[in-house]
């Protein structure tokens, strides 16, 4: 009985969208009922492709128009060397989707930046901010490597442009293996931070998190049925 209940106890919990308030909302994942009482919705608007010709690649036809949350606009990017056009075009989904009559917090870059590339990314999202609306928040996503291999003052640059990133548990539909192991090292962030889950997958949180000043909650990426 006792190797039971110790068995038990490892099991790791799944993602359960319906505990949580914040998601990511991808091209191609249909709607769930657990958006209808979402606080915030990160919803993939464009890609820009192509690093040799970038070009914003726009992957929702439609505007959203959501009276009871708040939205981000999301633009995952391969490339941070950006053509001329692309920026204008952002500054006119705001304002578009602003129009709907929508809750607009700002937009987020999707860019898996590498950990030594930090420096780098920050100079493009510094930028990319002065291009922006003033009132038009930035957020990044980012990965899980960075606050355990990446250089404490590349991580403290991002923490002056952006206002905020939610780090990547996850690749694909699973959780990454061992992510246990990089939560230790969150406290180096001097930055607000959310943590992206993957629905359906393994999560058990550190004791330490909810501890954490600057930890400000999960975002959940929806996933269709298989």
């Amino acid at each position: 009985m006792a190797l039971l209940l110790v068995a038990c106890q490892q099991q790791p919990a799944r993602v359960d969208a319906a505990e949580h308030d914040a998601f990511w909302l991808w091209a191609g994942v249909k709607r769930q009922p657990v958006l209808g009482r979402a606080k915030t919705i990160y919803i993939l608007q464009s890609e820009v492709r192509d690093a040799r010709k970038p070009r914003l690649v726009s992957l929702r036809p439609g505007t959203p128009n959501v009276d009871h949350a708040e939205l981000w606009i999301v633009y995952r990017t391969e490339t941070l060397e950006w053509g001329n056009d692309i920026v204008p075009t952002i500054r006119a989904d705001l304002a578009r989707w602003k129009a709907a009559g929508n809750s607009v917090a700002g937009v987020q870059i999707d860019f898996d930046a590498a950990t030594k590339g930090l420096s780098g990314y920050a100079a493009f999202l510094r930028r990319l901010r002065t291009q922006l609306p003033p009132d038009a928040k930035l957020g990044v996503t980012g990965l899980l490597d960075w606050s355990s291999h990446g250089d404490i003052r590349d991580l403290n640059a991002l923490a002056g442009v952006v206002d905020g990133v939610v780090l990547q548990s996850y690749q694909g539909r699973h959780t990454i293996p061992d992510y246990d192991n990089y939560m230790a090292s969150l406290s180096r962030l001097d930055m607000p931070y959310k943590i992206g889950l993957v629905q359906n997958g393994e999560w058990n949180a550190p004791a330490a998190l909810a501890r954490d000043p600057d930890f400000k909650g999960y975002v959940v990426f929806l996933l269709n049925p298989k």
